[in-house]
């Protein structure tokens, strides 16, 4: 079960973006933090300052989950592509669709252009981005104009040449004029190289050159000119800073990473679908411990792929895998076009599985940390609670009740816990017979014996046909008997084990003046319990479920009682037209309150049926109206 408060300790104090889902495991919003562990904590805190949508999305937050990125930068811009895919119900739509800016250079053109796009097309020219800020695109395009002087017309050029006179930006220094012929392709391509270097990320001879201008505007008192300088090296830094999260290329590619402990590990999977991170999964493996790495992916590999319909066309991995030029053939051979495997070691490709295996590691450890909780919970409850009763060893543990109204349809219930969880399957439910009024010590008696009873026949049917079957709900006895209540209930049920041979410890639940369990009875002792152990919680929530399931099951009877004897004192309704309808209108309110048509409509009804049905309800409405005076 996932706890909130629990898991809000775990967050870590570094960017990312977070994912709140609810009981449907639907994402209801997605948001990005520049520290994860600030953030996310302040939609649980005091309520007065938030929103009223903001409370409504909280009342609906069932679970969480994140994403570590390297910035915010990288957070904002996957933050938009989760909310653009997945449309969560409490964030902000844009109905224009907004995009980020791209920065293309038509590289096909004898004399490359560079330009703002708002969107990659598949053409020969080359993109960067998308940025985040359109300010700084524009910045970052004065400053390629400044320093490599490269055109911004829509000229065709060669065709052009000499047709019109030089704009503008030539006699501003910031343009060599190709228009003119000033420039010959070989040389404007060179500087187009350098440009595309820039763009790529190497820009430190860059921001060198501008650092040295500043420096000698700011000698020579150019004050105006310095900052000028200053804030193109602000604008080169926030450029430089790209979004690895996304790629310019547009390939689909699946980005895979795992980390492991002991014979658990975790595989964080990133979805990269046209250049974009569209969402991320992550796997959990078993049996890992004493298996290598190449292994281990390989193994995973196969799994996953197995079993999903869309291949992407590269496949990139923090290491390497067993038979890794099979794998790619098999993966091609499914996808119809070849399927490459690579584990890259430099770039954004490679920062990007330092990125997921980042993430897998987070998770593992939280999932370790979860596993240890709910071992303290389930075995280490159960360790603590035979040391403390001087058992050996305690694996199933079966509890009783017994529920009536004043000795009115008694009931009695048998809830099983092995390793200190509910084991459902071997529940059961008692309508005890041989017991008229409230006694709840000879209901109990009669639960037991019942039980037990049962047991022994199931044992000897195993002993005649003398082969390997598996153990019945019956046939498999407890390690311990708890009853609900003190010394007198573990009398009775000590009483039936002796009646049937077996030895069987039994505990009682000795409850305060408020109902609620203060201790155990066993050996003719009372025990006190810690109450912040996890022993007082495992017997509680062992005592809260043998009373639900016990008071469920009365209530379902006594409810079926009165359906019967209401419906079946009309004339012409029988069993089957009494349960369906029952199974029409669900309640016996709403019998009462329908017309003859609606009744008529029944399957299995017909008029006359139907009127004698609305006939009675109506008599007794009237029977039961006090009268006029």
């Amino acid at each position: 079960m996932f706890n909130i408060e629990e898991e809000l300790k775990k967050l870590p104090a570094k960017p990312g973006v977070y994912i709140m889902r609810d009981k449907t495991d639907n994402i209801i919003y997605v948001g990005k933090a520049v520290v994860l562990k600030n953030r996310v904590r302040q939609y649980f805190q005091n309520s007065r300052n938030h929103s009223e949508k903001i409370r409504q999305m909280v009342d609906n937050i069932d679970h969480f989950e994140y994403i570590v990125t390297d910035s915010e930068l990288e957070a904002l811009v996957l933050e938009c592509n989760l909310i653009k895919e997945h449309m969560p119900k409490y964030n902000t739509k844009l109905k224009d669709d907004k995009s980020y800016p791209f920065i293309r250079v038509t590289m096909n053109e004898d004399f490359p252009r560079v330009s703002m796009v708002k969107e990659m097309k598949k053409d020969k020219a080359k993109y960067f981005g998308p940025y985040i800020s359109v300010n700084a695109v524009l910045d970052t395009l004065e400053l390629l104009r400044k320093i490599y002087r490269i055109r911004t017309c829509n000229r065709k050029l060669p065709k052009d040449i000499g047709k019109e006179r030089a704009c503008l930006y030539y006699h501003m220094g910031q343009c060599d004029a190709p228009c003119e012929g000033y420039i010959s392709s070989e040389d404007y391509r060179a500087n187009i190289s350098e440009l595309v270097e820039f763009l790529n990320g190497n820009y430190s001879r860059v921001v060198k050159l501008l650092e040295d201008k500043m420096q000698k505007a700011s000698e020579t008192l150019e004050f105006e000119k310095a900052a000028e300088y200053r804030d193109l090296i602000s604008s080169v830094k926030k450029i430089a800073d790209r979004q690895k999260i996304i790629n310019t290329d547009q390939v689909d590619r699946d980005i895979i990473a795992f980390a492991k402990e002991n014979d658990e590990a975790v595989v964080q999977t990133f979805f990269i679908r046209g250049g974009k991170l569209i969402g991320r999964d992550n796997f959990h493996l078993s049996g890992v411990q004493d298996v290598s790495d190449r292994e281990i992916m390989a193994s995973f590999i196969k799994q996953f792929y197995a079993g999903t319909p869309y291949i992407p066309r590269e496949i990139y991995l923090d290491v390497e895998t067993e038979d890794e030029e099979l794998l790619s053939d098999w993966l091609s051979a499914k996808k119809g076009q070849k399927v490459y495997i690579k584990v890259p070691q430099k770039g954004d490709k490679e920062k990007l599985v330092e990125l997921a295996k980042k993430n897998a590691e987070l998770i593992l450890h939280k999932d370790i940390e979860r596993i240890k909780r709910e071992e303290a919970k389930t075995t280490g409850a159960l360790k603590e609670l035979a040391s403390y009763l001087g058992i050996p060893m305690i694996d199933r543990i079966e509890a009783y009740d017994i529920s009536n109204t004043a000795g009115y349809e008694t009931v009695g219930s048998m809830v099983v816990y092995e390793k200190g969880k509910p084991k459902k399957a071997d529940y059961r439910k008692f309508k005890l017979n041989t017991v008229s009024g409230p006694d709840d010590y000879r209901s109990m008696y009669e639960l037991l014996t019942r039980r037990f009873t049962h047991a022994k026949k199931e044992m000897e049917q195993l002993k005649q046909k003398q082969q390997d079957i598996s153990l019945g709900s019956f046939t498999r006895l407890p390690d311990l008997i708890l009853m609900d209540g003190g010394k007198g209930q573990v009398g009775i049920a000590l009483k039936v084990l002796e009646e049937q041979k077996l030895d069987i410890p039994v505990c009682g639940m000795v409850k305060d003046d408020n109902h609620h369990t203060r201790g155990l009875y066993y050996n003719n002792q009372e025990l006190p319990i810690d109450k912040s152990s996890e022993l007082f919680r495992l017997i509680t929530r062992i005592q809260d479920e043998t009373h639900r399931f016990a008071i469920e099951y009365h209530r379902s009877l006594r409810n079926k009682k009165q359906v019967k004897s209401i419906l079946d004192d009309i004339n012409g309704i029988g069993p089957k037209r009494r349960r369906a309808l029952m199974k029409h209108f669900q309640s016996l309110e709403a019998i009462c309150t329908a017309s003859v048509e609606e009744l008529a409509a029944v399957p299995g009804m017909n008029r006359e049926a139907a009127k004698n049905v609305y006939d009675f309800f109506r008599l007794q409405g009237e029977q039961e109206q006090p009268e006029k005076k």
